[in-house]
Parts: C-alpha cells; structure tokens; sequence
C-alpha cells in the first residue's frame, strides 16, 4: 500500500486513462460503417420553439434495416427542421422526407473506402494511446517530485513505475481490443 498521496496521484491517473479510453469508445461508436448507425446522429441538434435540442429529443430514431435509419418526430412540424440540420451537418448523407417520417439511407461502401476508414481509426487509436500515456507520464512525474522531497523512497518509486505500467499496458489493450472490433465491423461486407 502506498502513502495517500501516492494513492491519489496513481487514483487520478487511473480516472484519466479511464476517461481517455470512453471518449474513444465514444468517438469509433460514430464511425460510419457502411451501416447504420444511430449513434452518428448524437451531435445534430434541431431548432425547436427556439431552443436547440438534441435530435433525439424530438424524435423517435430507430434503425428498421442495416442501412437505413428512420426518424419520427413527435411533431411533424418538425420534419423540415430535422431535414436541415442534416444536410447542415457533415454526414454526407441526403435524407429522404415524406412529410412524416426521414429515412436515411446508407450507400453501400466500397472496399477502398472501408480502407480509408480504418486508417482514420487506427490514427485515432494511436492519438487515444499517446493521450494515455502522457496521463501516465504526468502522474509519475508528479510522483518523481515527491521522491526529491523525500516523501518516497527509490524502491518505492520503481514499484510506483511498475504498477502504474501495468495499468497503462491495460488502458492501451483496451484501446486495442476497440479499434480490433471496429476494423472487423468496418470491413465485413
């Protein structure tokens, strides 16, 4: 066990990395992959009575087949709305409106552009990673300063490094294992 202060700059750095590796997830979960995926609509939000509220707020979004996402707004007085901020947003994807309800509908992808995208995910990754470390870096040094105040000993410091290692090997496995399940998503047709 390790002195309070010790445990607080290792607990710190244990909510960061956390941070970092859900800001990730979150970021690949609106990765367009060939699918549809509500998730890519989080960030849209539409003019209604004068407030900006978030798409899903006003509207029913659900996904009816593998390429296509319907959205229902409780008000149908909406739907030009809704339409705007989508062709507003940077989707790429023109929405189909019968008045009612929008379809969005999502074009197959082809190989090369399945490859594009996995590139942009691992570059991503490799961002989520460097974030981490730097996490890891910043609390062992603020640790080191505690060893030229004498307030931990050299031993305790390479046991300190060690733990705090292992729990960076595991923040950089997770981010792994996420960017492993989206290239496999990604590129199966």
């Amino acid at each position: 066990m390790y002195q309070p202060q010790v445990s607080e700059k290792i607990n710190n750095f244990k909510s960061e990395g956390a941070k970092r590796v859900e800001f990730f997830k979150k970021e690949i979960s609106q990765i367009k992959a060939g699918r549809a995926n509500p998730n890519i609509l989080n960030k849209i939000t539409v003019d209604y009575y004068g407030n900006p509220s978030a798409l899903n707020q006003v509207a029913n979004i659900s996904v009816p087949e593998a390429r296509q996402i319907v959205i229902a707004p409780w008000d149908a007085t909406l739907v030009k709305e809704i339409v705007k901020a989508i062709l507003a947003s940077d989707l790429g994807i023109t929405p189909n409106d019968d008045g009612k309800v929008i379809r969005l509908n999502f074009p197959a992808l082809t190989e090369e552009k399945r490859r594009e995208i996995v590139k942009e995910l691992k570059r991503d990754a490799e961002e989520a990673k460097v974030a981490v470390r730097g996490e890891r870096r910043d609390a062992l040094n603020a640790i080191k300063a505690m060893e030229k105040d004498k307030l931990v000993t050299e031993d305790e410091l390479k046991r300190i490094d060690t733990d705090v290692q292992r729990i960076t090997d595991g923040f950089i496995a997770d981010i792994d294992n996420l960017t492993a399940d989206k290239e496999k998503e990604i590129m199966t047709v």
